[in-house]
């Protein structure tokens, strides 16, 4: 598995640094960070020590369901799903779909690198 490299920036400065690389203004570098968050706290959020912890049973358990990841975890389907999905729309994991519709998740990584400014550049509006 690999390193996912996520950032932390406003959702102006995100919009801003997506609108400038459509431009061919700004190139994207290979050494920053492919998933953004708004703060610090939404990062804290997704990668609880909870949702971490949900992260390793599916690597080391590898159901091959949401049935039977809610049986293993003993967590209801409709929380993980919502907790999976959120997960997912970060590239943290994948939601394969399968025989029967069956959605299997995967983990797509097995570490995160955060970019994380200590001072913001605030540019007047």
């Amino acid at each position: 598995m690999t390193t996912l490299k996520i950032g932390i920036a406003s959702y102006e400065d995100m919009k801003a640094r997506t609108m400038a690389v459509a431009r061919g203004e700004q190139r994207v570098s290979p050494d920053e960070p492919r998933v953004w968050f708004t703060s610090t706290e939404s990062f804290a959020k997704v990668l609880s020590a909870g949702n971490r912890d949900l992260l390793r049973i599916i690597v080391e358990q590898t159901p091959g369901s949401l049935d039977e990841l809610a049986r293993i975890t003993g967590k209801a389907k409709s929380n993980l799903s919502r907790t999976l999905k959120t997960m997912a729309g970060y590239g943290l994991i994948s939601l394969e779909r399968g025989e029967r519709g069956r959605i299997t998740p995967t983990v797509a990584y097995d570490r995160v690198e955060l970019d994380l400014p200590l001072t913001w550049s605030r540019k007047a509006s």
